[in-house]
C-alpha cells in the first residue's frame, strides 16, 4: 500500500513538474524584451545580433526550443547562461548549497524558538499568555526582509556583532570538497570555520526564522490546547504528573503532527523567501543569483532556477506527507 502511494505521488511529482517546465518556457518567451541585446555592445551589426541568437537557440520556434531545453534536463543539462556564459548547473551546484544550508538553519531555529515559546504559552495559560500572543503577532506581521533591514541596522551597523556581507571571512581559504560548507566543517571538525559561517548566516536565518516561528508557534499552542482537554491528559493529572510534564510529555505527541505538516509547507515558502534576504546581505545563494538573472533577462539561467525551486517544493512536500503519515497510525494505514 505505501509503495504504491510512493508510486503515485512520484508520478504526480513529475507531471507537476513537466507542468512547471511548460509555463515558465512560455511566460519567459511572452515577456517583453531580448536578453541578446541587453547583453550585447550598442555598435553592434544585426549579423552580429543575429548570431548571437543562433547560438543560443533563440531563432528557432517556439516549440523546437522547448523539445531542445526538454531533452536537455533529460541529460543533465540546463543550457548556458547568457550574461555569466558559463554552464547553468554548474552554476546551480555551486549556489544550491549554500542556499539549502541557509534555509535548514533558518528552520532550526523556527522550530526551536516557536516549539519553546508554544510550550511556555501553554504553561502560562491566563499567566502572562496576552504578552506571549502580542509578540507572536509582532513576528507574525512584520516580513522577512524587514527583519533583514532591522537587524542590518541593529545588529551590523550599530552592534556589530555579526558580519553584514558574505558566506565566509574572505581572508580564509577554506578548501572545502563540497558547496556545504557548515555542514562539512562541522563533519570534519573545524569548528573555527563553523563558527566564522554561522556568524554569516546569523542574521540571514534569524530573518527568515522569524515569520515561520510565529506560525508554529500559533498553530502548536492551539494544537497543545486542544490535547490538553483530552481524556488521557485529563488521566495524567490525575495522577499526579506536573503540568509541564504533561504539556512536553503527553500532549506535545498528539499536537506535532499537524504542526510538521504546516512547517513542512512553510519550509518550502521560506526557501523561496531566501531570494531577497540573500540579496540584502549578499549572501551567494540561489536566491542573489535568481535577482540578477531576472535583471539581465537570462532565460536559460531563469529557466534552470525556477526548475529547481519547483523541484525543491515537490520532494519536500512528498517528504512531509511521507513523514507525517509515519507519525500518524491511521493516515499509515489509511
Amino acid at each position: 500500500m505505501l509503495a504504491s502511494s510512493l508510486i503515485k505521488r512520484a508520478v504526480m511529482a513529475a507531471v507537476t513538474l513537466f507542468g512547471v517546465a511548460v509555463i515558465v518556457f512560455l511566460l519567459l518567451r511572452v515577456a517583453p524584451g531580448d536578453p541578446i541585446a541587453m547583453m550585447i555592445g550598442p555598435g553592434a551589426s544585426a549579423e552580429d545580433i543575429a548570431s548571437l541568437r543562433a547560438h543560443y537557440g533563440l531563432d528557432q520556434p517556439f516549440l523546437t526550443q522547448f523539445v531542445i531545453w526538454l531533452a536537455g534536463i533529460l541529460h543533465g543539462d540546463l543550457g548556458t547562461s547568457i550574461s555569466l556564459h558559463r554552464n547553468v548547473v554548474e552554476l546551480l551546484r555551486e549556489r544550491l548549497p549554500a542556499t539549502l544550508e541557509l534555509a535548514i538553519v533558518a528552520c532550526a531555529v523556527a522550530v526551536i524558538l516557536g516549539g519553546s515559546v508554544a510550550i511556555l504559552g501553554t504553561w502560562l495559560r491566563g499567566r502572562g499568555e496576552g504578552a506571549i500572543d502580542a509578540a507572536n503577532g509582532i513576528m507574525l506581521a512584520v516580513p522577512d526582509f524587514v527583519w533583514a533591514l532591522a537587524f542590518v541596522l541593529v545588529l551590523g551597523v550599530f552592534w556589530q556583532a555579526f558580519p553584514l556581507s558574505g558566506r565566509i571571512d574572505p581572508s580564509i581559504d577554506p578548501h572545502f570538497t563540497t558547496g556545504f560548507y557548515l555542514f562539512e566543517s562541522i563533519f570534519t571538525g573545524r569548528f573555527d570555520l563553523t563558527r566564522d559561517i554561522l556568524a554569516h548566516m546569523a542574521m540571514p536565518a534569524l530573518a527568515l526564522a522569524l515569520p515561520l516561528a510565529a506560525i508554529i508557534i500559533r498553530i502548536l499552542k492551539d494544537a497543545l490546547s486542544e490535547a490538553m482537554l483530552q481524556d488521557y491528559v485529563l488521566l495524567a493529572r490525575v495522577k499526579g504528573m506536573s503540568e509541564l510534564r504533561l504539556i512536553a510529555g503527553e500532549a506535545l505527541r498528539n499536537a506535532v503532527g499537524p504542526t510538521l505538516a504546516l512547517t513542512g509547507v512553510q519550509f518550502t515558502f521560506l526557501i523561496g523567501g531566501t531570494v531577497i534576504v540573500e540579496r540584502i546581505f549578499a549572501y551567494p545563494g540561489i536566491g542573489s543569483m535568481a535577482i540578477d538573472a531576472v535583471i539581465n533577462r537570462d532565460l536559460p539561467l531563469i529557466q534552470g532556477l525556477v526548475l529547481v525551486f519547483g523541484a525543491l517544493f515537490i520532494l519536500i512536500n512528498l517528504a512531509i506527507d511521507v513523514a507525517v503519515a509515519a507519525l500518524n497510525p491511521r493516515l499509515r494505514h489509511g
